[in-house]
């Protein structure tokens, strides 16, 4: 074997380990950039759940001058005038701000087992803006106002009967990234009252909890 030939293998040789050694740089630094999003998402995300039983008393203002008070973890509904006021209080107990989209009743209560399969698309966006700062408390409010759907006379069906009914909402981090619905449970406390509990959170953009 000539000197030539010599040489010639050498450099592929330091070629090949050049090749592997990038190969292998690259691959950790994706991996590590991975790390750094996922950690950075957490930092943002938010994760609504009921309030607490001493979260102190909010009032919740409507666009008609209709107002509910909601606090701890009870929830407010009533009917009036054809249409039918809803109130929850939250608590973020997330890393990051979380901005409610959109909601979605349900006329009975689900079970555990449920999927979440509803087209957020179709879910009902709020009329106004509401944000919850990490560890903090806030609420969610809906109202129903048209008689001729169907999911009306259900809701009010439920309420007047004192039946449980849930509630799907939508939010996400203050990027609208990071889409999460959380389903909240209303079940009849005493004469009036509502508690409300969360059964289940689903993480549309990214891996849920389960």
């Amino acid at each position: 074997m000539n000197a030539e030939v010599i040489s010639s293998a050498i450099t592929a040789v330091g070629t090949l380990v050049l090749a592997v050694a990038t190969f292998v740089s690259t691959r950790s630094a994706n991996h590590a950039a991975r790390v750094a999003e996922r950690s950075l998402l957490i930092g943002l995300r938010p994760v609504l759940v009921n309030g607490r039983h001493d979260d102190p008393l909010q009032k919740v203002g409507f666009r008609d001058d209709r107002y509910l008070r909601v606090e701890g973890s009870l929830a407010a509904v009533e009917i009036d005038a054809g249409d039918i006021y809803l109130a929850i209080p939250v608590r973020n107990v997330g890393s990051g701000i979380a901005v409610l989209q959109a909601w979605d009743p349900l006329p009975e209560r689900a079970t555990g087992d449920d999927q979440h399969n509803r087209d957020p698309k179709l879910f009902r966006r709020l009329t106004r803006d509401i944000y919850v700062a990490p560890g903090d408390i806030g609420f969610w409010q809906g109202a129903l106002r048209e008689p001729s759907e169907p999911i009306f006379d259900s809701i009010a069906a439920a309420a007047t009967a004192r039946r449980p009914f849930m509630v799907d909402v939508l939010y996400t981090d203050m990027h609208g990234g990071q889409r999460t619905v959380t389903r909240f449970s209303l079940t009849p406390a005493g004469d009036d009252r509502w508690l409300s509990s969360v059964s289940r959170h689903w993480i549309l953009d990214g891996v849920s909890p389960r």
